[in-house]
């Protein structure tokens, strides 16, 4: 159940807000709703969804602040996992990146979008288990589904997908043992993923401080 869900959110199949009713889903996965509960209880631990009192479960919908503070963490996480990649490196690692961005080629190839959306942020999950640190797979899963929602809710009219040519780079540098050139092109390309969402208040947005301090 829990892949299942995760999946069609990393798929941009079930957006941001949308409510992930007990009753519902017992019976798309003929379970209990116990389970269900239990289930969307440690989804909630992942932050892929959100819990109210009296009102139910919902996928979640990071805030700007949120979607700002996670790729704050992404640019901290992200060149130390490459340069710890760099060093770990063997052809076994290599040919599991190679069949992943082959997989995100042939994606793009079929226009297939979901497919593409999911494969953009799992290349960035699997740098982090090739990595060979738990600590930091456990974070990177995290941010790369946070990330995920955050293009769902903020994306603008130019593609917000992964490039995988910039995705092709960092791997080539990798595979050549060039640490620093990695981790720059990480940076290079979380930056562009940012550049390329609507990150920003919006200007019609009421100012209750303001407003309702003047009262």
């Amino acid at each position: 159940m829990a892949s299942r869900i995760a999946t069609a959110i990393h798929e941009h199949r079930l957006l941001p807000g949308t409510k992930l009713g007990e009753d519902r889903l017992a019976s798309i996965f003929n379970t209990s709703r116990a389970r269900v509960r239990e289930v969307l209880a440690r989804m909630a631990r992942d932050q892929m969804v959100e819990l109210f009192p009296q009102r139910g479960a919902f996928v979640a919908k990071p805030t700007i602040e949120q979607a700002l503070d996670v790729f704050e963490a992404r640019r901290l996480i992200e060149p130390g996992i490459v340069r710890r990649l760099v060093q770990c490196m063997d052809s076994a690692k290599m040919r599991r990146l190679q069949a992943h961005l082959k997989q995100e080629r042939e994606a793009r190839e079929n226009a297939d979008k979901r497919a593409t959306v999911r494969l953009s942020g799992e290349f960035h999950v699997l740098l982090a288990e090739l990595a060979g640190n738990s600590a930091l797979l456990r974070s990177m899963r995290e941010l790369s589904t946070l990330t995920c929602l955050t293009i769902s809710l903020y994306e603008s009219a130019v593609n917000t997908c992964c490039l995988v040519d910039e995705h092709e780079a960092v791997v080539h540098a990798i595979a050549a043992g060039h640490s620093e050139q990695a981790e720059q092109l990480m940076l290079s390309h979380l930056d562009h993923i940012q550049g390329s969402l609507r990150l920003e208040a919006d200007a019609d947005e009421a100012d209750l401080e303001q407003i309702l301090g003047e009262l």
